[in-house]
């Protein structure tokens, strides 16, 4: 029976030191703010892309995709696995691109390890497998945001929750795959170099987006890259290799946040405000109170009379 997963930030930085941390060599992660296949070619070579989603809850699983085919044989011919675990999709996605580049990227001795050791199962099994792998898990937790309220390890999501999925896009022996371990088999997408995936990926994930309401924005995507202080030191760009390293140092500094929680040191810095108030005597308590509860009034009657405002600027008022 496998521990349990909690929730990773769809985070360059994050993914990056994660793969680092499992052992895989020279590969870091780039956030694409746009759907644009030049922009995408520009980090060549792009071993894949993942992409979160809201997941759409009250939708029924079908035979056919709604986009693409799925291939049972490559099922089994390639590495995909089944998510057999809440919370794990974020690593999974990632290891199903590494997993199937072992040619292209030194995914490391433990990572080889994993998918030689299962090589042979169904995908079921490789899930379980995934799911109760102490390392991945370890390594996966070791970068979620520390809470001292909710264990996500043990919480399900309720009809009210909004419920984000990661899955993943890959071009494999010429073709293009959609790899998501909720699907029962890989979604082919059609032919597609290791070249040509920049310029093939973006339709698809435009035709999934289009699924949504317009008003939907809330999705995020990752490019898997080489490393790319690499390209720098081979074009001799030393701004560029400068530019990396405090790009580097930056997600160090956040990842190292993320495993921290700060509630016991802002309930003591207020503790420490609140007794030096105190002291000052009982009106100066409350006087302080007042003014606060009045400041907080004031900004929020202004924000109304922003809005307000703006309304009326669109209806021509």
């Amino acid at each position: 029976m496998s521990g349990g997963w909690n929730t990773i930030e769809s985070d360059a930085g994050v993914f990056t030191y994660l793969v680092d941390n499992l052992g895989v060599k020279d590969v870091q992660f780039e956030e694409l703010i746009a759907l644009d296949a030049d922009y995408l070619k520009q980090q060549s070579p792009v071993y894949g892309v993942i992409f979160l989603f809201k997941y759409p809850t009250g939708e029924k699983p079908t035979d056919v995709p709604k986009d693409g085919t799925f291939d049972f044989d490559a099922a089994e011919s390639l590495f995909f696995a089944a998510q057999t675990i809440q919370n794990a999709c974020g690593t999974q996605a990632l290891l199903s691109v590494l997993l199937n580049k072992d040619e292209e990227v030194d995914i490391g001795r433990e990572l080889r390890d994993f998918k030689d050791f299962t090589k042979a199962f169904p995908s079921e099994l490789r899930g379980e497998a995934l799911s109760n792998s102490e390392l991945i898990r370890d390594v996966h937790n070791s970068f979620a945001r520390a809470s001292p309220f909710i264990d996500e390890t043990q919480r399900t999501a309720g009809d009210d929750d909004d419920v984000y999925h990661f899955i993943a896009y890959t071009s494999i022996n010429n073709i293009l795959y959609e790899l998501d371990g909720l699907q029962p088999a890989p979604i082919s997408h059609g032919p597609s170099t290791f070249e040509d995936f920049p310029e093939k990926v973006i339709p698809v994930l435009q035709r999934r987006i289009d699924r949504y309401p317009a008003n939907e924005i809330r999705f995020n995507l990752l490019a898997m890259v080489r490393d790319l202080r690499i390209r720098a030191r081979e074009i001799g760009d030393q701004d560029f290799l400068y530019r990396e390293e405090q790009k580097r140092n930056g997600w160090q500094w956040e990842n190292a946040l993320r495993r921290h929680n700060f509630v016991g040191l802002v309930s003591e810095v207020l503790k420490g405000v609140i007794r030096a108030k105190v002291k000052e005597g009982s009106s100066a308590y409350q006087t302080w109170i007042e003014e606060a509860e009045n400041k907080t009034r004031k900004r929020l009657e202004d924000r109304e009379k922003k809005g307000s405002n703006a309304q009326d600027e669109e209806m021509g008022v």
